[in-house]
C-alpha cells in the first residue's frame, strides 16, 4: 500500500537547504517504515520518500541482521571495492574500505609485512545504508561498508592485507589472489608524486584515466568531488534522480586503482544525497573512512587535512560556502573557514608546499564559471597563508589559470614556465575531466595546451553571485584549456630548493600541460 504523498515540490526544494528539507519531510510524514521493509514510497516530483539510511556517522549494524535479502554462508559472499585512505597520519595510519553484497558476520582485515604472512587480525566496523524504493523507478536497496582502522604502522613500509569475514579468509590459499598492498608514508619528506582529479563517475573514459593514473605510481590520489553521480541532478535536493546502486559500479570501477592507492576524496553538489541525513552526508560517511581532523568530522566528513613528505593536504567542502548551488550554504555556520585559518597557519609554519582542493571553482570560464561564493570565503585565506596550489574540479575540461593576485594576473605562466607563489600569486587548476560527459569552453574560445597553445586573448565569461546571478566578466588569467579526459599529476621535490613540478595528462598518457612552484625563486 501506498503511503501519502511526501514529496516536496521542485520549485520549493530549489530554494530550502537540506536540512530544511529534511524538516519539511520529517513532519509531513504520517507514518515511517521498519528498515527491512519492502513497500516502496510513492509521492509527488522526481523521488519521493523520507530519509531512514543512517545517521551521522552511520550506526554499526549487527551481522546477518537488519537485511530484507536474507543469509547466506560466507564463503558465498566475496568482498568487492576496496578502497584506502590515510587517517590523520599518514605515516603511521591506513583506512581499509570495501563492500560485501549481503550481510556478514565478524568482517576483519588480515595484515602483515609478506603477502603469506598475514599475522595481524584488525576487526572492521559495519556501516549499512538502506535506501527506500520508489514506485516505477528503483527498488529499496540495502548496501553494506566495512572499514578497518590500522594505527601503529611504521612509516616508509609497505605492508600487505587482505579483507573477510566469517566463512571467507583471505589467508587461505583459495583467497590469496584478493591480498593487496600499500605503503606508509616515509618518516623523513621525499620525492613522490600525486595525481588528482574531479567528477569522475561510472564510464569507460573514467576507467581508462585510471589505468593511466595507475602508471604514475602516486603515493595518493586527491578525489575534487562529484565522485559517482548517484544523483545525476546535483541540486541536493530530495527532487534529484537517485540511483544508490551506482555506487557499487563505481566502487568496482575504481578497485584496481583505489586497493592500493589512498583515494582521497572530498563533496561535490553530486555528493549531497538527500536520502542520507539532514545534511546529505551520511552516504559519504558510510563508504569513506577519512582523516577526522576537520571542524566536525560527524557533520563535515569531506573537511580534512594530512601532511605527506614536504606538501600538506586540505580538503574543504566547498557546498558550505556556494552562491551557485546554495542547498548546504552556510551549514557549518562559519566554522569550516575559521578552521581553515587556523589550518592553513598551521601549515605554513611546518612545510614547503601547501595545496588545498575542493570541488566548487574559484577561476574557471567553462560551463559553471567561477563560484563567488568561493572567492569571497576562501580566496582571502589563500592569500593570506600564501597557498602554493589549489586543485578543483566542477567543470569537466582542464583549464589553469596564470598566478592569480588580487583577482588579476600577478604573473603570465605559460607552459613550461615557473611561478612563486610568495611574489606572483596562485596557480587554479580545474581538472574536471575524469570520466563524466565532457563541457565546453564559452563560444569562440578555442583549446590552447602544449603543442597547440594559441594566441593569448581575453575570455567572455562570469562568475555566481550572492543572489545567484550570473556577473559577466572578461578576464585574462585563463591561461591553459583542454576539452578532454585528464588528470593532474604532481611531483614534490625536496632539497635546497624545494618545487612542485605540476603536469596535466590526457587520457592516451600524452603530457597537455606543465609548470613548476618554486617559493623564493
Amino acid at each position: 500500500m501506498d503511503t501519502p504523498d511526501v514529496g516536496i515540490p521542485e520549485q520549493l526544494a530549489r530554494r530550502m537547504s537540506m536540512a530544511e528539507q529534511h524538516e519539511y519531510l520529517r513532519t509531513k510524514l504520517t507514518r515511517r517504515r521498519a528498515l527491512t521493509a519492502a513497500s516502496a514510497f510513492a509521492g509527488g516530483g522526481l523521488l519521493a520518500g523520507c530519509a531512514s539510511g543512517p545517521k551521522s556517522p552511520p550506526r554499526a549494524s549487527a551481522p546477518g541482521t537488519g537485511s530484507a535479502t536474507g543469509q547466506v554462508h560466507g564463503s558465498a559472499v566475496t568482498p568487492f571495492g576496496r578502497h584506502l585512505a590515510f587517517g590523520a597520519d599518514p605515516k603511521t595510519q591506513m583506512r581499509i574500505s570495501w563492500q560485501v553484497p549481503l550481510a556478514v558476520r565478524k568482517p576483519y582485515v588480515r595484515v602483515g609485512l609478506t603477502p603469506g604472512g598475514l599475522s595481524r587480525r584488525i576487526e572492521a566496523e559495519v556501516r549499512d545504508l538502506h535506501t527506500p524504493g520508489l514506485t516505477g523507478q528503483r527498488f529499496a536497496l540495502d548496501q553494506y561498508y566495512l572499514h578497518a582502522a590500522l594505527d601503529s604502522l611504521r612509516p616508509g613500509t609497505t605492508y600487505y592485507y587482505g579483507v573477510g569475514h566469517e566463512g571467507f579468509d583471505p589467508a587461505s590459499r583459495e583467497r590469496h589472489s584478493t591480498v593487496g598492498s600499500f605503503r606508509t608514508a616515509p618518516a623523513r619528506p621525499e620525492k613522490f608524486v600525486f595525481t588528482a582529479f574531479g567528477d569522475q563517475g561510472v564510464t569507460p573514459d573514467a576507467l581508462a584515466n585510471d589505468k593511466v593514473l595507475l602508471g604514475r605510481h602516486p603515493a595518493f590520489h586527491l578525489h575534487a568531488g562529484d565522485i559517482c553521480y548517484a544523483d545525476s541532478v546535483g541540486l541536493g535536493a530530495k527532487s534529484d534522480v537517485y540511483e544508490p546502486s551506482a555506487w557499487d559500479l563505481f566502487l568496482r570501477q575504481t578497485e584496481p586503482v583505489a586497493k592500493s592507492v589512498p583515494w582521497m576524496v572530498t563533496t561535490g553538489n553530486h555528493d549531497m544525497e538527500a536520502w542520507y541525513s539532514p545534511n546529505g552526508y551520511g552516504g559519504q560517511s558510510a563508504r569513506w573512512s577519512l582523516p577526522d581532523n576537520g571542524f566536525d568530522a560527524r557533520r563535515a566528513p569531506g573537511v580534512y587535512s594530512f601532511t605527506y613528505g614536504n606538501v600538506g593536504i586540505v580538503a574543504l567542502d566547498a557546498n558550505d560556502v556556494s552562491y551557485e548551488i546554495p542547498a548546504n550554504k552556510g551549514y557549518t555556520d562559519g566554522r569550516q573557514t575559521a578552521w581553515l585559518d587556523r589550518r592553513l597557519g598551521e601549515l605554513r609554519g611546518s612545510v614547503d608546499f601547501v595545496v588545498v582542493f575542493f570541488h566548487h571553482c574559484a577561476y574557471s570560464t567553462s560551463t559553471h564559471a567561477s563560484d563567488g561564493g568561493v572567492r569571497d570565503a576562501w580566496l582571502p585565506l589563500f592569500a593570506k597563508h600564501q597557498v602554493d596550489l589549489v586543485i578543483n574540479g566542477h567543470n569537466h575540461v582542464y583549464e589553469r589559470t596564470d598566478a592569480v593576485k588580487e583577482g588579476g594576473v600577478g604573473r603570465p605562466v605559460p607552459v613550461g614556465a615557473s611561478t612563486d607563489p610568495t611574489r606572483d600569486g596562485i596557480v587554479y587548476v580545474t581538472a574536471g575531466g575524469a570520466g563524466k560527459s565532457l563541457y565546453r569552453f564559452p563560444a569562440g574560445v578555442k583549446d590552447s595546451y602544449e603543442g597547440k597553445a594559441t594566441r593569448h586573448e581575453p575570455v567572455q565569461t562570469f562568475h555566481w553571485t550572492e543572489s545567484r546571478q550570473q556577473q559577466h566578466d572578461t578576464v585574462e588569467w585563463s591561461r591553459v584549456r583542454y576539452t578532454g579526459y585528464s588528470f593532474l599529476s604532481v611531483e614534490a621535490e625536496t632539497g635546497a630548493t624545494p618545487k612542485l613540478k605540476v603536469s596535466a595528462l590526457a587520457q592516451n598518457g600524452e603530457r597537455i600541460d606543465y609548470f613548476e612552484v618554486r617559493r623564493g625563486a
